[in-house]
């Protein structure tokens, strides 16, 4: 699987590279390269997470749906299979270890930032040609590949809990994934109008954005404002 600087998913990816840098330098990022994250903080980001990856297997279940021919119904219906059974999974066996149990999860409801992306996401799922899904969808999956990557070559932090979430994201079947979508994207944004292509770039940039305020929310463990007081 090659992608050559040229690609288009290249292109995208240099355009959102401020985005993409400034997560990795954010606290919450550090704090799990040198497993000095508060726990608690971290327990919110699962929780917030596993909220988000149910809609995000939902967009993978709409595209395969309008997919144009069996193998990329298959690409996605195994992105879909991978995203309930991979990285949920992962987000199940990490929970009791931060002191929240898979009925937390089931309580759990979504913090502002997540309603947000989630409410994109699906929106442009069901609205928007197959190209710009693909693009919406493209920034999460190689993010987080690409932050495993990164991390993993600064070296293994002494928690073992941050050090198998690294392990779980710099791993060869996730950048595998990752791929996919790349291909993906390559495939169906060629050849597309200027005023198509500029949905693509929006599409790609808007997830990008999203992805960072995740973490940010994760860091100020956001939540929605208080009625208290208001009359």
């Amino acid at each position: 699987m090659s992608h050559p600087d040229t690609s288009i998913s290249a292109r995208l990816r240099r355009l959102a590279d401020p985005l993409w840098q400034a997560q990795l330098a954010h606290p919450f990022v550090r704090g799990i390269a040198a497993g000095s994250l508060d726990p608690d903080l971290f327990g919110f980001w699962l929780r917030q997470d596993y909220l988000f990856l149910l809609d995000y297997a939902r967009v993978f279940a709409f595209a395969a749906a309008r997919a144009p021919d069996v193998t990329t119904m298959t690409r996605f219906a195994t992105l879909m299979h991978e995203t309930l059974h991979g990285e949920m999974e992962l987000h199940r066996s990490y929970v009791a270890e931060f002191g929240i149990t898979v009925a937390d999860l089931g309580r759990e409801t979504k913090a502002p930032t997540t309603q947000g992306y989630t409410d994109f996401l699906l929106h442009t799922a069901a609205t928007a040609d197959l190209a710009e899904v693909n693009a919406a969808l493209l920034p999460c999956m190689w993010g987080y590949s690409w932050l495993g990557q990164t991390l993993a070559a600064e070296g293994r932090p002494a928690d073992e809990r941050y050090a198998r979430w690294i392990e779980a994201y710099s791993s060869a079947d996730f950048a595998e994934l990752a791929g996919w979508c790349r291909d993906l994207v390559d495939a169906t944004a060629s050849g597309l109008s200027p005023k198509a292509f500029q949905r693509v770039e929006t599409a790609f940039l808007t997830s990008s954005r999203y992805e960072l305020a995740f973490w940010d929310m994760a860091w100020h463990c956001q939540t929605w404002p208080s009625t208290s007081g208001v009359s």
